[in-house]
């Protein structure tokens, strides 16, 4: 920023303005304005410290992800709208309204366009997988406990292996896989005591965890091209009005004219409308913390953040529903994260012997 300078005017002839004074030639030149102030901009955070920012971004991811969760178990479970596949199309309705302002309005990233039918068709690949991972969890959770679905969830990497090792033949060396015992052994614990087990409620929830460990899977087969790689809120963007348009039909069929069902309840009791849409748009800002996440730590510590998750997501659960839990099944949870850990070490060492 320049300071303000005082520049004394010179007359070609002084001495013909003897009157004047010395503040009568004196320009005030006002201060050299920002580039923020100049173009009206002021970035989110700008005024904080680098870790408070941080904090706060984490804390952010922490909350949408534990409350989406508590808010679909609530919808589904104990309000009683239970219409899974319709609540799915709304997330992605949301999601795909909200990218599109966050991108091209609020420019949070560049905005990048799909360049041949062949990046369309990968990308709509990508997206059934998606629709029927999160259509599954979201069904999971009017027969299971979130806490359960938690446990459950995290066996991700363990199916991640497998579709890898299918899929490309891509082998892990022999500590990564015995990492992974504990995860099988900690969920068999926990299925085995869970007093509000139901076998369609695991199954779904199981659907759900490979179609996410499928998902990660393909995606890096498929978006290997530098051209065709999307940012993580790009492809938001183009999945999620895609996810919409392919669950629209499915819960036509299964599910009826659910909007005209939830317009009539709405007469009643217009607390469901307020419900959804926060629903909805917490369900969005999942997606922009775990960019935000990222950007300002790395992948690595979304990773662990998501094992610590699934531990806060589980607590507050039984804390908010009094769902009944057993000392076996809090021990089955803990040896699955504590393989998870595991996992995610030998992996980073077995990167590391590798180069």
């Amino acid at each position: 920023m320049v300071e303000a300078q005082k520049w004394t005017r010179r007359m070609s002839n002084p001495r013909l303005d003897t009157a004047a004074t010395a503040d009568d030639h004196v320009l005030d030149i006002p201060t050299t304005p920002t580039a923020e102030v100049r173009n009206g901009i002021y970035t989110f955070g700008s005024h904080l410290t680098p870790n408070l920012l941080t904090a706060l971004i984490i804390a952010s991811w922490f909350m949408s992800n534990t409350s989406v969760l508590l808010l679909n178990k609530y919808l589904l479970s104990f309000y009683g709208y239970r219409y899974p596949i319709f609540l799915t199309m709304l997330h992605m309705l949301s999601c795909a309204s909200y990218s599109y302002i966050a991108i091209n309005f609020l420019e949070i990233v560049p905005k990048q366009h799909i360049l041949s039918k062949k990046q369309f068709f990968k990308i709509f690949a990508l997206c059934a997988i998606f629709c029927f991972s999160v259509v599954c969890g979201n069904t999971s959770l009017r027969y299971i406990p979130v806490s359960f679905n938690q446990t459950i969830g995290a066996t991700t990497p363990f199916f991640t292996a497998i579709f890898a090792f299918i899929i490309t033949c891509k082998k892990e060396s022999v500590k990564v896989y015995f990492a992974l015992l504990p995860v099988v052994f900690g969920i068999v614990l926990a299925t085995n005591s869970e007093p509000l087990f139901n076998l369609f409620g695991f199954l779904v929830c199981i659907g759900s965890t490979a179609g996410r460990a499928l998902k990660s899977v393909v995606q890096g087969i498929l978006l290997t091209n530098e051209a065709e790689k999307l940012h993580s809120m790009n492809l938001l963007l183009y999945i999620a009005p895609m996810a919409a348009l392919i669950l629209l039909p499915f819960s036509l069929y299964n599910e009826g004219n659910v909007a005209r069902i939830t317009l009539e309840k709405a007469r009643t009791d217009s607390f469901i409308i307020l419900l959804l849409i926060g629903n909805a748009t917490v369900a969005y800002l999942v997606n922009l913390t775990n960019f935000l996440v990222t950007k300002h730590t790395s992948a690595l510590t979304l990773q662990v953040l998501g094992n610590a998750k699934a531990a806060l997501a589980a607590f507050v659960s039984v804390m908010v529903f009094r769902n009944p839990v057993t000392m076996t099944g809090v021990t089955g949870f803990a040896v699955t994260i504590m393989g998870i850990v595991l996992y995610s070490e030998a992996k980073k060492r077995s990167k590391i012997t590798t180069y």
